[in-house]
């Protein structure tokens, strides 16, 4: 199975005050026969993410530390298209469903490659389903 992985869902597997039971289900479907697809402003969330908890006292660096060798080992594939073609893309997808233009990266990656999108964001996943995209059940 690939599907598009969100920064919000994979947040909630290390961060205490995010975690989530819906989020954990995902993990077992981690094996070399899936790809968790990224855009690639995924990292750079991830990483500002875990800078600003850390620097807020909401983890201490071993969990940090841990959780970033859970993103080393799990599949994870970055889709690096980006061109003047994938930014009226998302510029058209944030207009229409009321997104940011970070969170309509997932969206535009899910419909590119035809993947169904995991995410625990909410405005997201109306998007998602508005513009016919499978969500992923957690």
């Amino acid at each position: 199975m690939e599907l598009v992985l969100d920064s919000s869902l994979a947040l909630a597997w290390g961060l205490p005050d995010e975690a989530s039971g819906r989020a954990d289900r995902l993990l077992p479907r981690a094996s070399g026969k899936n790809a968790f697809w990224v855009p690639a402003l995924w990292w750079y969330e991830i990483a500002n993410a875990l800078t600003m908890a850390r620097r807020r006292r909401r983890l201490v660096e071993a969990d940090r530390s841990r959780l970033i060798e859970l993103y080393r080992v799990l599949p994870i594939q970055t889709d690096a298209v980006l061109n003047t073609e994938t930014i009226r893309m998302l510029q058209v997808l944030a207009d229409e469903y009321g997104l940011s233009a970070y969170d309509a990266a997932y969206l535009e990656l899910a419909q590119r490659r035809s993947l169904g999108l995991a995410t625990l964001d909410r405005r997201l996943g109306q998007a998602a389903r508005e513009a016919g995209v499978n969500l992923i059940p957690l």
